[in-house]
């Protein structure tokens, strides 16, 4: 959300006239972006709100400008990370039945209803809900293992990894390689790179190759606008197309804190659940959240997943002597 912020000395009473018209004057998501004379605030993090004045302002937004719809005439269901508190409900029902006048409302856990949505593309006697749901959105990303509907809370793992790290690195690396980009633009362009033409690939090693023996293959040209001056830029993209998504096969690049891939953190959490459900958890794993939309993911995720469990199979059967089938 972008605000208008006043480093002016004014009265109590022109204080109070600015504020209801700043009250007004703000932007959400793609406008936001677009602001640079406005300060960018965050009223959500990791999946939590932090901000909750920013966060109905950004709920007033979405339901009278993008939804164009009167609160009081529709029931609302929304959606809530895993291990939300209850303060947060609380605080969500209250913005919504007080500030907007709803006449009802459903706050649902996001796991549950991904596994629902998975259904559309199943037979009717393949549709469950027991599987493992890998949800990662802008902020954060979460692995919750869900048995016949209800979480198991007590399993769940977050990653500290999402589309916004994604984004801030091929911005990182943007900026070492590329000088035309405009400063203030750099953020926007990153999100744009990210968007159009990021993928995951199998091999770090072999994509290097690839680009280095025939880059005019695969090095993408991305136009932009300079919002000041109105004059065009044009960048290559190149190792930033595959290196944005690494981050969640290989952390350590944007984070050196947290170094566990995505593959071992699911083996981790389903190895973690009772040893009845663990079958059906890795039998059914639904992607989940924009940040689990670049091409190969899935398949990526499930390569590296079957070696991790392969290693641990093969480790088992060595401790046992070999009698393991």
């Amino acid at each position: 959300i972008a605000i208008k912020e006043s480093a002016k000395v004014v009265d109590q009473a022109q204080r109070r006239v600015l504020k209801g018209v700043d009250d007004l004057d703000f932007f959400i998501g793609d406008e936001a972006i677009e602001k640079p004379t406005y300060a960018t605030k965050w009223p959500i993090r990791h999946g939590i709100v932090e901000d909750w004045d920013l966060m109905e302002r950004f709920m007033e937004q979405v339901i009278f400008k993008y939804l164009r719809a009167e609160p009081e005439d529709h029931y609302f269901l929304l959606t809530e990370p895993p291990l939300n508190t209850p303060e947060n409900r609380e605080y969500t029902a209250e913005i919504m039945f007080e500030s907007f006048n709803v006449p009802g409302l459903y706050i649902a856990v996001q796991a549950v209803l991904a596994l629902a949505a998975s259904w559309t593309s199943r037979q009717v006697g393949e549709r469950t809900l027991t599987g493992t749901v890998i949800d990662s959105g802008d902020g954060v990303t979460h692995v919750i293992p869900v048995a016949e509907g209800y979480v198991i809370g007590s399993c769940i793992k977050h990653i500290p990894i999402a589309g916004r790290d994604i984004t801030y690195f091929i911005q990182q690396l943007l900026r070492e390689r590329e000088v035309g980009i405009p400063p203030e633009q750099s953020l926007e362009t990153a999100k744009a790179v990210k968007e159009r033409f990021s993928y995951v690939c199998p091999d770090l090693v072999k994509e290097f190759n690839k680009y280095d023996t025939d880059g005019t293959k695969w090095i993408k040209q991305y136009t932009g606008i300079n919002a000041i001056s109105k004059k065009e830029f044009t960048i290559d993209v190149g190792y930033e197309r595959f290196l944005g998504p690494e981050i969640f096969f290989h952390p350590e690049f944007a984070n050196p804190d947290f170094t566990q891939p995505i593959s071992e953190v699911v083996d981790e959490v389903i190895q973690n659940c009772p040893i009845d459900v663990r079958r059906p958890l890795y039998k059914n794993i639904v992607l989940s959240g924009g940040s689990t939309m670049f091409r190969d993911f899935g398949r990526r995720l499930q390569r590296d997943l079957k070696r991790t469990v392969d290693a641990r199979l093969k480790l088992s059967e060595e401790l046992s002597g070999g009698r393991l089938k």
